[in-house]
């Protein structure tokens, strides 16, 4: 079934302001739970909704939390999310770096003692749409195998690049591991197979088993020993700077909370658009690999989503939205 943007943050409202969210705060957590439902990452919108809501009836969430400066070395600023809500804490840590570069040309900001902020590239679509180039990640609970190891100790730790374009923002959004948990999770629920390899079984097993991979937690990082390297350094990179929990920290909570996150914009008033063009045009030259297939760059493919599902509805599964209904 499909249902329209507009009612499904009206639901998602009404729930966040039954937990006690303030109006402000309610209005744009709901906002963007219905925007990444919108723009096709249902894993992070209605299908995590009711996760979320445990999150804060456990207390794990402070709804009254707000977030909060704590301490500035040059343009790059500290602050402390309170165990406030991530994503609202996340939205606040992007507009501050927003501010700093439009200032200054640059601006960073790193969050520690925050919580889940969903979908990452909607901080990247928040930088692009204000005019910046931004780029922000995030440390999470232990997920991944280092390379060569069998036991999670590295988060999948979300990356996000983002560049401002007029036909169409470039939004880079992935994670340390060849599939998100969000993505396994998407495609378990379908009782779909992953297109290559995803991770690992329970014996050891290379398998495009969504379900098996997050039976084990054994993802496989993406590039190898690349994706390994990479995962390890942001959280090495987070820690260094804001002084939060690392994974390893992380993971010493029942929950997955007190994680940290880095938003860094930049802004000049010319982007050299001719420039990008040219990129892109290249990049799209080259013959497809299989017949009928196309070329697309990052954030091409969620921009179109997002004009179809704003046309014709968002499709929700029906037993999240009946979940939601009776919240």
């Amino acid at each position: 079934m499909k249902v329209p943007f507009a009612d499904l943050k009206k639901e998602f409202k009404r729930v966040l302001l039954s937990l006690s969210f303030t109006e402000g705060k309610a209005e744009l957590c709901a906002d963007i739970f219905a925007g990444n439902s919108r723009d096709g990452v249902y894993s992070h919108g209605l299908n995590r909704f009711s996760a979320f809501v445990s999150t804060v009836k456990e207390g794990a969430v402070d709804v009254h939390a707000e977030p909060g400066f704590a301490e500035s070395h040059g343009l790059i600023e500290i602050w402390d999310g309170n165990s406030g809500a991530g994503m609202y804490n996340a939205s606040k840590a992007m507009d501050r770096a927003i501010e700093l570069a439009k200032s200054n040309g640059i601006g960073c900001l790193v969050m520690r003692n925050t919580n889940h902020w969903m979908r990452g590239g909607t901080y990247g679509w928040q930088a692009a749409d204000a005019g910046c180039i931004g780029i922000c990640f995030t440390n999470t609970m232990a997920n991944m195998p280092p390379w060569g190891g069998k036991e999670p100790r590295l988060g999948n730790n979300p990356l996000i690049i983002a560049v401002p374009r007029a036909e169409g923002h470039i939004v880079l959004d992935m994670a340390m591991s060849q599939f998100s948990y969000g993505k396994l999770q998407q495609s378990s629920l379908k009782n779909e197979e992953l297109q290559v390899y995803g991770g690992y079984d329970e014996e050891g097993n290379l398998t495009n088993d969504p379900l098996a991979i997050i039976k084990s937690r054994r993802a496989l990082p993406i590039g190898y020993w690349k994706g390994s390297g990479l995962a390890f350094i942001l959280d090495v990179l987070l820690t260094a700077i804001g002084g939060g929990k690392s994974t390893a920290a992380i993971n010493s909570t029942v929950k997955e909370s007190g994680v940290s996150q880095f938003f860094l914009c930049l802004y000049k008033s010319d982007y050299n658009q001719m420039l990008i063009e040219e990129v892109i045009r290249y990049t799209k030259s080259s013959a497809p690999a299989e017949p009928g297939g196309r070329i697309s760059y990052p954030g091409e493919n969620t921009l179109a989503t997002r004009r179809f599902n704003e046309k014709h509805g968002i499709p929700v599964d029906e037993k999240y939205w009946e979940e939601l209904l009776k919240m």
